[in-house]
């Protein structure tokens, strides 16, 4: 799992990193049942305090994307179209979009060009 963190982005660490979590859940690259990564492992690799992590890691469980257990981890919890509610959908594409907005920002993509990338990948209907 990579994620990356932009300290000097006025969009806090946790909300950083729930995001893109967020992202690859909702794309598949984090598949039901997969693991994350320790809190205090993924802290240490992000430069992060353990609490920023921890809360990115709340959120998540909080929004029904990952389950938590002592001594068991956080892992991805098992999606399913029917429990997202319309509010729900809607999050999780703005936070796909914010994410790869930022990609895109980062990269120096122009807006168009990024654009044309989402179409490509879009259904024809």
């Amino acid at each position: 799992m990579n994620v990356e963190v932009d300290t000097a982005s006025a969009v806090p660490a946790y909300e950083q990193i729930r995001a893109q979590i967020e992202t690859m859940v909702a794309t598949g690259v984090l598949a039901p049942g997969a693991g994350l990564p320790p809190i205090r492992q993924l802290a240490a690799d992000l430069g992060l305090a353990v609490n920023t992590v921890a809360r990115a890691y709340r959120e998540l469980e909080s929004a029904g994307l990952v389950h938590s257990r002592v001594r068991h981890g956080t892992v991805v919890a098992p999606l399913t179209r029917a429990r997202l509610t319309r509010p729900d959908i809607r999050r999780r594409l703005d936070a796909a979009a914010s994410s790869y907005a930022l990609v895109c920002q980062q990269l120096g993509v122009p807006q168009d060009k990024a654009l044309a990338a989402v179409r490509r990948h879009l259904p024809r209907g």
